[in-house]
């Protein structure tokens, strides 16, 4: 009988790289799904735009580095990297949104570092970050569920604003966010940011149109496909529990307690936990193995930092969404947490 003599370490993970990054992809799917139900086939457009440039600049880089173009490729990080800077992109955003997003992820967060294994950065969330923080416009400008929308928005229209701005019609993104009475819709955590800071209640925020039973429409199925997906990863051992778990606990808890102490000044837990990115980032972004600490005590103190800081920034911050910014903070500290963190070596006697 031969025995195969290998040094550390010793990897038992039978799935590859590439099957990993595809699994996590066709688990975006449900969410995907819900997202062009309720907001429009933006979100695909969106997704095709990231995912071909993300996949072009790829191909460009490892060019340029003498690597093998199309093994690379294989791996499928760059798809996914585009796959979910599209989905976490505004349905109805000008074109060169995504593809300035896709190229700073690809050759800025990743490449640069030395591609994949070696970013220190989510790069999607890094892209999307770079965007927001460029054209904070249209990245903000977010439709209302379609069933709130005064005008019907075919597919032609769709193309026609993300690549001119203006409907078949002549409609401009911006007249499109305005409801039958005449209010501009924003996103569930963006309005209760901005009523909020206009001195206005929780209670008298949940009133409005775009929510139902204190939870934003479209924004609660949405979150709740991306849990469904999430749970299939963890059912299948491709993602660990402990990021998602500890992190939406630690979500709950904190928001629960804030909302507790003060009703009318906080958003309540559930909206928390079911607007946003909320699940996408849960299951889909914390848990990226590259980025997110790897050892079992750092990937819960990792979850719980960025619990907190999402916490923060929606409560206290200048923007309603926080999962992009809390995931990066948290990125720069995984070396940190690792360090810290790493198990006892068997057989090495504690002191």
């Amino acid at each position: 009988m031969n025995f195969r003599v290998a040094s550390s370490p010793h990897n038992h993970v039978k799935n590859k790289t590439s099957r990993v990054m595809a699994l996590v992809a066709l688990a975006c799917i449900p969410g995907i799904i819900t997202q062009v139900w309720y907001f429009g086939f933006g979100t695909l457009f969106q997704i095709l735009l990231a995912v071909s440039t993300a996949i072009i600049a790829e191909a460009l880089c490892l060019q340029q580095r003498d690597y093998p173009v199309k093994k690379r490729l294989k791996d499928n990080s760059a798809l996914l990297t585009g796959l979910l800077l599209g989905i976490s992109l505004p349905p109805l955003a000008p074109w060169w949104i995504a593809v300035i997003g896709s190229l700073f992820a690809i050759i800025i967060a990743k490449q640069i570092y030395g591609g994949l294994g070696q970013n220190i950065f989510n790069p999607a969330m890094a892209g999307y970050v770079a965007l927001l923080v460029s054209f904070p416009l249209s990245m903000t400008l977010w439709l209302p569920p379609l069933s709130l929308v005064e005008y019907d928005i075919t597919l032609f229209d769709t193309l026609m604003l993300i690549f001119t701005g203006y409907s078949e019609t002549g409609y401009s993104l911006a007249q499109l966010r305005v409801d039958l009475d005449g209010f501009t819709m924003a996103t569930p955590l963006d309005t209760v940011k901005t009523g909020l800071t206009n001195q206005q209640t929780f209670s008298e925020l949940s009133q409005l149109k775009i929510f139902s039973e204190q939870l934003g429409i479209g924004w609660t199925a949405v979150n709740l496909a991306y849990l469904f997906g999430g749970l299939v990863l963890i059912w299948m051992k491709v993602i660990s529990w402990r990021i998602p778990l500890t992190f939406l606990v630690s979500l709950f808890l904190l928001s629960w307690v804030a909302h507790v102490v003060s009703p009318d000044g906080a958003a309540s837990a559930s909206l928390h936990l079911l607007s946003g990115a909320t699940m996408f980032g849960a299951f889909f972004i914390l848990t990226d193995p590259v980025s997110a600490s790897t050892t079992p005590r750092g990937k819960i103190i990792f979850a719980l930092l960025v619990a907190l800081l999402v916490f923060l920034i929606r409560q206290y911050g200048g923007y309603p969404e926080a999962i992009a910014f809390a995931v990066l903070l948290a990125n720069m500290c995984v070396p940190l947490i690792d360090y810290y963190t790493k198990p006892r070596v068997y057989g090495h006697a504690a002191r």
